[in-house]
């Protein structure tokens, strides 16, 4: 099994990567280079993560051999005189200090994930500085270029090299300006692995920063937003408030799209087939819903030659930046229109399960059938019966004990952050843990707990990074909605973030030898950081009071301070005791309301439609073979050459007859506050309904006499 483990994980953490990423990101329409780079930096953060408790097992280990090799002395056997022993099994003992020594320390076992020496350094040297070069030069430079309205690949490079000079150019004015103090100052005689472990604690420094931020948000939300989970009727209200948030981000999206296209048509009619700046406007239009395109196509006229005398052309200037709005307002426009699906979904669900609740005979009925097709061997066990016992009775108390269980892991990492620096006594419980599993060497025990720590670590700042929201800039939207600047945005984020958790890891395990100041061999991974005791003070200060803070942090997200903050400066939240908050909730109700009319007006349409075709289409049939059989053989040949020669024009003209009958019988009045006048699906495939919410017999074929009225 010896490094078995690490290939495995290896593959298990490349597919996790990717599936996380195909969730978020769209492989089909998103440039390659720009998956490629997130999935990269991912991959590596994710492989960190998974990786470090075997080389926590690995250094236990190798600590071992090296206790028992320098404890059990050789014989020396150049002194005159010996010491007489008694025997042993009647077997006398040569060496009476080794027999002392191995019966006071235990055997070494190697641990089934065992890896070589030698890997471990490469490994950690190969996945840190590759994820460090993506955070700070390449994917810095691929989010300028991926947000560039630029046509050509080196109009787009030279966009994300001045975009990007001032970023470099700061960090090399702060590596200059350090590099003139070392070499001015005679006290100072630093070599290259000195320079190189500064860097590395600058880089971690500025990591740390964000670190705690993040650490003390997702320590405290995510047990609270399990156990308000477990609440339908508090879930089913903030679905309202946030319905009515997108609703206006929605109409947002939808106008701002709406004056984009407007501009485009513009640029479309003002330039020609024959102008130079012609492929600049037809890449525009490629980037441009369809309907759009087609709109533009229609109107477009292209016989009017070029007449380059005319001076109120657009320049290339304002081409590339209508085209960087272009990409900026379809990719918002999708974002909220599939956002918006799924929040019906998600609200139709819990008024299900609130209405489900008090249901008298324990099964689960659903109002609309699921979208998705669903798999018949669930199905078969996952019975009404039994949704209704897990959906209402089961799930919120799962939540509940899940709530308490995060919440008192959160409390022992708070408490090992405040202590961890403590070494006798140990007051760090995850230090206890290790050091107690390491009498006995229990490797299993050993890499789950270093796991499920450095885990639940990730998972609290990891989570906090796809739910925060920079305005419209940073914005992680799932089902495939993420925008190239954010996914790249995101892989720097978890590069910057991965070491100083990793470190901190080990600063809480007392693995760290300059937080244990313990002579023990390092890890791995903390010979590749560096020793820090070249900056003192950021080992022995910064390092170890810089992490209290997540106890202020852990207060400030219970009594939700930064909600408060941002309610009070006009960005709405949802908050229990705000009038705002019970507005947009009873606005979002209603809208919630109206899309439900609407979907149970299109599933009836449906029903009457397929009624209808089922009643009438079997009678017509019927009757065809009824009248087909006193036919004779002439008349039967006849009459087959007449209904084929006329099923066209039959199908055209009884069709249309037919749905006109039944939108008469089942009118319903217009919704004009609806985002479009063909609600129903009837009315778009049967063509009811003509522009301006009309009906078909209100046309002009129908309806020319009173054209003068």
């Amino acid at each position: 099994m010896s490094g078995a483990a690490l290939g495995i994980e290896i593959v298990f953490v490349f597919f996790l990567a990717l599936f996380i990423l195909h969730r978020y990101g769209d492989f089909k329409k998103q440039h390659r280079l720009v998956i490629i780079a997130t999935l990269l930096a991912w991959y590596l953060c994710f492989l960190i993560i998974f990786i470090l408790p075997l080389d926590v097992s690995t250094t236990i280990y190798n600590r071992c051999i090296n206790r028992h090799a320098v404890t059990v002395a050789p014989v020396n056997f150049s002194q005159p005189h010996t010491t007489t022993v008694p025997a042993v099994n009647g077997t006398p003992s040569a060496n009476p200090r080794r027999e002392h020594n191995e019966q006071e320390l235990p055997k070494c076992f190697k641990p089934w994930s065992y890896i070589p020496e030698g890997i471990m350094p490469v490994f950690w040297r190969v996945v840190y500085w590759t994820s460090q070069f993506l955070t700070w030069i390449l994917l810095p430079f691929m989010q300028s270029y991926a947000r560039s309205g630029g046509f050509s690949i080196t109009g787009k490079i030279k966009t994300a090299l001045i975009e990007n000079a001032i970023y470099y150019g700061t960090y090399l004015l702060i590596f200059g300006a350090f590099l003139i103090y070392v070499a001015v100052n005679p006290n100072l005689h630093l070599e290259w692995s000195q320079l190189q472990t500064i860097g590395i604690a600058a880089a971690n420094t500025w990591g740390l920063f964000l670190l705690v931020l993040l650490l003390g948000y997702g320590l405290v939300e995510i047990p609270r937003s399990y156990w308000y989970g477990s609440k339908k009727g508090y879930l089913l209200m903030k679905t309202y408030f946030k319905a009515a948030k997108l609703m206006t981000e929605k109409a947002d999206a939808e106008e701002n799209l709406e004056d984009m296209m407007e501009e485009v048509r513009k640029v479309s009619e003002c330039i020609k087939y024959n102008n130079p700046l012609r492929k600049c406007v037809d890449t525009i239009l490629r980037k441009c819903p369809p309907e759009y395109q087609e709109k533009m196509g229609r109107n477009m006229d292209d016989y009017e030659d070029f007449n380059e005398k005319q001076n109120n052309y657009p320049s290339e200037k304002t081409l590339v930046k209508l085209h960087k709005q272009v990409i900026y307002s379809v990719q918002r426009h999708r974002r909220t229109q599939v956002q918006w699906r799924i929040l019906l979904e998600q609200a139709f669900y819990l008024e299900d399960v609130a209405k489900n609740e008090s249901s008298a005979t324990r099964q689960f009925v659903h109002t609309f059938p699921p979208q998705e097709p669903e798999n018949r061997l669930f199905r078969r066990f996952y019975t009404p019966t039994v949704e209704w016992y897990w959906e209402c009775l089961l799930q919120p108390w799962s939540y509940r004990i899940l709530a308490v269980t995060l919440a008192l892991f959160s409390a022992v990492v708070v408490w090992s952050e405040c202590t961890f620096f403590s070494t006798k006594p140990v007051l760090s419980l995850f230090a206890v843990f290790i050091q107690q599993a390491e009498k006995t060497y229990n490797y299993i025990y050993i890499e789950m707990a270093c796991f499920l720590t450095i885990f639940f670590l990730s998972i609290c700042v990891y989570s906090t990074v796809f739910r925060i929201r920079v305005f419209n800039y940073y914005y992680l939207a799932t089902h495939h909605q993420t925008d190239a600047y954010s996914l790249l945005f995101s892989g720097m984020l978890f590069c910057r973030l991965t070491p100083p958790l990793c470190l901190n890891f080990l600063g809480l395990t007392h693995m760290d030898g300059s937080i244990s100041h313990q002579d023990n061999r390092p890890t791995a991974y903390t010979m590749i950081m560096g020793s820090l005791k070249v900056l003192p003070f950021i080992a022995d200060g910064f390092y170890i009071y810089y992490p209290m803070l997540v106890v202020i942090l852990c207060i400030a997200t219970y009594f939700s301070l930064g909600t408060r903050c941002l309610n009070l400066l006009g960005f709405q939240q949802f908050m229990g005791d705000n009038d705002m908050t019970s507005d947009l909730t009873d606005e979002g109700k209603e809208l919630i309301r109206r899309e439900k009319r609407k979907r149970q007006r299109q599933e009836d349409g449906e029903t009457r439609r397929r009624e209808w075709k089922e009643r009438y289409g079997n009678q017509r049939d019927e009757t065809t073979r009824n009248r087909n059989v006193h036919m004779d053989p002439t008349e039967l040949n006849y009459t087959e050459m007449s209904n084929n020669r006329s099923a066209s024009k039959y199908t055209r003209t009884n069709r249309t007859e037919r749905d006109r009958i039944e939108l008469l019988q089942d009118a319903e009045p217009l919704d004009f506050n609806a985002d479009t006048f063909t609600d129903d699906p009837l009315d778009s495939e049967s063509g009811r309904y003509q522009p301006g919410g009309r009906y078909l017999s209100m046309s002009h074929s129908q309806s020319r006499i009173f054209d003068d009225v």
